[in-house]
C-alpha cells in the first residue's frame, strides 16, 4: 500500500448512499498510433492489493448508452487492509463511486491477500449489481443492490452452502438476466471441489447447480465462465495438487445446458459430473517434466497459471499462460480452440516473461484478440491477433505501466479494458 495515501473516515450508510461523487472523465493523452484506444484514469485511489488473474472485476451494460462497472480495492484504514468498491462510468463519461457497505452501515474492510481477496462483479437483468469479494477459504462475502439505484449492502446470508470456505469467485450475466457463479468450495487438505451457482433473476434467489469438478488429492481453480445466446454455460478451470498450489495443471473445459441440466465436453459428448482430471476435457495436458506438486517455491517444472475464454457463437476460444520445459522459468501465452473432438493450440507470445493476467475477446474484424501483460518494460499491456497461423502483438496503451488486466466486450463491440497499475495505486479504463 502506498505510504502517502490518505485514509478517508468511514461514513454512515445514509451518507455514503446519498453522496456518490460524480466526477467528469479525464481522458489520458494518447500516444501516436493508438487513436483507436480511449484511455481514462479512474478518479479514485486504488489499493496495491487490487491484483489477481482469476477475477472478473469488470461488467458492462447497454441502457441509454454503455455503462461500465469496475469492482476494485480501495486503500483501507490501516496498512495491509482494503475496502471494496465499484467505480461506475455512465455513457456521458461521468464516474460514480459506490462503496460496499457492511451490516453496520460502514464501508466493508478486509485484510489484504494478493491473488485471493479481490472482487468480481456482474449486473443482472433487473439492474442489480452483485459483488463477491475478499474470500480465501472464508464464508461468503457477497454484496448487492436491491434496486438499480440503491446502496450495495451485505447479502451473504442469502447464499447456499453457508459456513463453507469460498475462494476464486468468477461470475457472468446470461442473456436472460440470470447470473452464473463458479467458485472453489471447501478448505479440506485432501480435496477442494469446484461448484456452479445460479442467480434466478425473476425469483431473486441463488441456488446450487452442481459440483462440476472434484477429485481426491486435487483442488479446482475456476478461471472463467461465459453464457452463449442459447443459454449454454461454458466453464474454464485448472487443477492442482491438494490442498493448493501456485502452479496448476490440466487446463480444462466444460459446458452446461441449463434446459436439460446435462454437461458435455467441447465435442458435445455427455460428461458425468463432478469431473476429475482424468475425465475432464483437457485443453493443455501434462508435458515433459510436469508434476503434481504443492511446492510454491521449489517446483520448476511445467505448469499452467491463469486462463480466460471467449465465445465465437457457441464455440469456446481460450487464452492461457503456460510454463513448459523449454521456456525455463517463463510463462508464455497460448491460444486453444476445439477441433475434431480435441483441442488445437498455438503459440501467441514466447518472447519473455509475462504477468499472471490474461484476457481474450472475439472481434468481427480481428477475430480473436489475446491480451497479456509483460513483466517488465515501459509498455506492458499488449494485444495479439492472428492471421494465417501467425500471431502479431502490439502495445495497447503505450507508456502506461499497468501490470494487471481484465477485459469485457460490450454489446457495441468494444473491448473494455480494466488496467491496474499497482505501483502507483492507479486504475485505468480503456476502450477499443
Amino acid at each position: 500500500m502506498h505510504p502517502l495515501k490518505s485514509r478517508a473516515l468511514l461514513a454512515p450508510a445514509a451518507a455514503l448512499a446519498a453522496v456518490l461523487a460524480l466526477v467528469p472523465a479525464a481522458p489520458r493523452a494518447e500516444a501516436a498510433g493508438t487513436a483507436a484506444v480511449s484511455v481514462e484514469q479512474v478518479p479514485y485511489a486504488m489499493d496495491s492489493s487490487n491484483q489477481a488473474a482469476w477475477w472478473t472485476p469488470a461488467a458492462t451494460y447497454k441502457g441509454r448508452g454503455q455503462y461500465t462497472y469496475f469492482a476494485f480495492n480501495e486503500p483501507g484504514s490501516t496498512a495491509a487492509t482494503h475496502r471494496p468498491a465499484i467505480a461506475r462510468r455512465d455513457p456521458d463519461g461521468v464516474w460514480s463511486r459506490l462503496p460496499l457497505l457492511a451490516s453496520d452501515g460502514q464501508q466493508a474492510q478486509f485484510t489484504d491477500d494478493n491473488g485471493h481477496n479481490q472482487p468480481s462483479v456482474a449486473r443482472d437483468g433487473s439492474g442489480r449489481l452483485h459483488v463477491f469479494t475478499s474470500m480465501h477459504g472464508d464464508p461468503w462475502r457477497y454484496f448487492r443492490t436491491d434496486s438499480p439505484q440503491s446502496a450495495i449492502t451485505d447479502h451473504s446470508a442469502e447464499m447456499p452452502d453457508q459456513g463453507q470456505g469460498i475462494t476464486y469467485p468468477v461470475l457472468t450475466t446470461a442473456p436472460n438476466g440470470d447470473l452464473y457463479l463458479a467458485a472453489r468450495v471447501g478448505t479440506g487438505n485432501d480435496r477442494r471441489p469446484g461448484k456452479l451457482y445460479r442467480w434466478n433473476n425473476a425469483a431473486a434467489t441463488w441456488s446450487v447447480v452442481a459440483t462440476f469438478a472434484s477429485a481426491q488429492y486435487r483442488s479446482v481453480y475456476p478461471d472463467d465462465l461465459a453464457v452463449d445466446a442459447a443459454g449454454n454455460v461454458h466453464l474454464l478451470y485448472e487443477w492442482s495438487k491438494a490442498p493448493s498450489s501456485a502452479f496448476r495443471h490440466k487446463l480444462s473445459y466444460l459446458r452446461l445446458d441449463p434446459a436439460t441440466g446435462h454437461f458435455t465436453d467441447s465435442s458435445g459428448a455427455a460428461v458425468t459430473t463432478p469431473v476429475t482430471p482424468d475425465t475432464s476435457d483437457v485443453i493443455q495436458d501434462l508435458t515433459s517434466g510436469e508434476e503434481w506438486s504443492a511446492d510454491n517455491t521449489g517446483y520448476t517444472g511445467a505448469a499452467v497459471q491463469s486462463a480466460k475464454l471467449t465465445l465465437d457463437g457457441s464455440t469456446p476460444k481460450v487464452a492461457y499462460r503456460y510454463r513448459s520445459a523449454a521456456s525455463g522459468a517463463e510463462f508464455h501465452v497460448y491460444y486453444g480452440y476445439p477441433s475434431n473432438g480435441g483441442w488445437l493450440r498455438q503459440d501467441v507470445y514466447t518472447g519473455g516473461q509475462t504477468t499472471a493476467a490474461i484476457g481474450i475477446t472475439w472481434d468481427a474484424t480481428d477475430l480473436k484478440r489475446v491480451y497479456y501483460v509483460k513483466s517488465s518494460g515501459t509498455d506492458r499491456v499488449f494485444a495479439a491477433t492472428e492471421k494465417n497461423g501467425g500471431w502479431t502483438s502490439a502495445s495497447v496503451v503505450p507508456g502506461l505501466t499497468a501490470d494487471r488486466l481484465a477485459v469485457r466486450r460490450d454489446s457495441d463491440g468494444n473491448d473494455v479494458l480494466y488496467l491496474p497499475d499497482t505501483k502507483s495505486g492507479t486504475l485505468y479504463y480503456a476502450r477499443r
